[in-house]
């Protein structure tokens, strides 16, 4: 699993989520029943191995073991931390991200708690084997195995939930560009190089002048016939 990849998809789509719900009002998508059944079975499997861890490192009895007294000293203080995460810090991760199954940002934080306890815990385990009883290594040896297998699972399904994010972001970014297209006014491109056109100037039709009357035409006098006297 790539952490910088998984860092760069959470990132982003944070980012590109709150622009993207700002401007588009979209809503998150569903869960799906399947993802929620494997986050329920990966909790239920962290939940039984801290149950099992706890009980072992409550049994141990490093005082008993035949080390030097800084070593006892640090062993114990490496148990504690590791019984005081189990008891107070992981069920209250486990119990977000159920509200969440989704969520990258809380499946990373339950991730990197398993990542740091198996880092503890194995100190633990080391000094288990070589200053402690037989039944005392294994017992704690078993919980260190079944804590890696953990945090192997959630890696795996921090991987999926990256991949699912990468693809929402490439739909967000396809939303976001077609909003903002849509809410962008439209420019008016204005050709300064043509020269400007003439203005068109209609001319008056000039009046005809009026068609004078037909003047009758004079009837000829009729001759009279001379009277004599």
């Amino acid at each position: 699993m790539n952490l910088k990849r998984v860092f760069a998809v959470f990132l982003s789509f944070i980012a590109l989520a709150g622009v993207s719900l700002t401007q588009t009002a979209a809503s998150a998508p569903p869960v799906s029943y399947a993802s929620i059944a494997e986050l329920n079975q990966l909790v239920a499997n962290l939940q039984q191995t801290s149950q099992a861890a706890q009980l072992d490192l409550a049994r141990l009895r490093i005082d008993k073991w035949k080390t030097d007294g800084g070593t006892k000293q640090q062993t114990e203080k490496d148990a504690g931390s590791v019984g005081q995460n189990l008891q107070l810090a992981l069920p209250g991760m486990l119990d977000n991200l159920k509200n969440s199954p989704e969520n990258l940002a809380l499946t990373f934080k339950v991730y990197h708690n398993l990542d740091a306890l198996t880092d503890v815990f194995t100190s633990v385990v080391e000094s288990a084997g070589a200053f402690g009883t037989k039944d005392e290594f294994q017992s704690l040896n078993n919980d260190l195995g079944a804590i890696q297998d953990s945090r192997h699972a959630f890696a795996e399904r921090m991987d999926k939930l990256a991949n699912a994010k990468e693809a929402e972001l490439a739909q967000l970014r396809t939303a976001l560009q077609q909003a903002r297209a849509e809410a962008a006014p439209k420019k008016v491109v204005v050709d300064d190089t043509a020269p400007p056109k003439k203005p068109v100037v209609h001319k008056k039709p000039v009046a005809k002048p009026a068609t004078p009357a037909a003047t009758p035409a004079a009837t000829p006098a009729t001759a009279q016939p001379a009277t004599h006297p």
